[in-house]
């Protein structure tokens, strides 16, 4: 579990660690000269510095932009698999990247370069689960499937992407809960702040700024009582009291003993 007390869920930061790209993380991103390339995790440079901007490596590939402020995508070789030609160019998940033609049109391509779904969008966010967010001129969002099909018609406001099955949706009262793959409302609106589900459990922040678990049924697994914490991985959660102390938490919300940063 290789994280620091700065990535943690708390009342002072709220992003949530991304751990589902740690082995391709191996590549490090490095920027000399003000060009960006890739080095190996003893450092030793693998892919020269020679890109305006480049991601990280996901699936295999990596997004990068030359001097003319085209995206396309490398291969782990340095290898340009897909050609520099798109204003906006995201990482791949589910064996989709969502592309930007023109102003305000997305769509996505496939590891070979192929548009699968024409740039029609508004806005997209990456496939999850089989679904991708997308927002139509009008402002409101929805989820296509991989077949560009709208699954969820655009009539939603503020939505994160679908984990596990469910997606987080904030309410007209700025609480939030979870919504299915139907569009359907599963977890009631209730909590400040949420992440996406993690190993069948979700963290939540209730009204008074506490840190808790629930499972895909809405009901509490570890109680609302933690500053700062993270999302499960491995079957642990770490997470921080009021003393600034830090623990490991299973799954049934047990403490099961201090927990000692590298």
């Amino acid at each position: 579990m290789e994280q620091s007390k700065k990535d943690a869920i708390s009342n002072k930061n709220t992003n949530a660690i991304d751990i589902e790209n740690l082995d391709e993380m191996k590549f490090q991103r490095i920027k000399k000269c003000g060009k960006y390339g890739f080095s190996d995790e003893s450092g030793n440079l693998v892919i020269p510095c020679q890109w305006e901007d480049a991601s990280w490596f996901y699936e295999g590939l990596a997004w990068v932009q030359n001097e003319n402020g085209r995206c396309g995508y490398i291969d782990k070789t340095g290898k340009v698999v897909i050609p520099c030609q798109w204003v906006n160019a995201g990482d791949f998940h589910d064996g989709l990247a969502y592309v930007n033609e023109y102003y305000h049109q997305f769509g996505f391509i496939d590891k070979t370069g192929r548009v699968v779904i024409p740039c029609q969008w508004e806005y997209v966010e990456s496939f999850h689960d089989g679904l991708a967010k997308v927002k139509d001129p009008d402002g409101k969002y929805g989820f296509i499937n991989k077949m560009g099909e709208v699954v969820i018609p655009c009539e939603l406001g503020v939505v994160g992407s679908f984990r596990d099955g469910l997606a987080p949706i904030e309410g007209a009262d700025e609480t939030w809960g979870f919504i299915d793959k139907s569009g359907k409302v599963v977890i009631p609106y209730r909590w400040k702040k949420i992440t996406w589900f993690s190993e069948g459990l979700a963290l939540v922040q209730d009204a008074n700024g506490k840190y808790g678990y629930i499972d895909k049924t809405g009901k509490l697994v570890s109680q609302c009582q933690w500053e700062a914490a993270y999302n499960f991985e491995d079957g642990i959660a770490v997470v921080c009291d009021t003393n600034d102390k830090w623990f490991k938490l299973d799954k049934t919300g047990k403490v099961l003993g201090e927990w000692k940063w590298k």
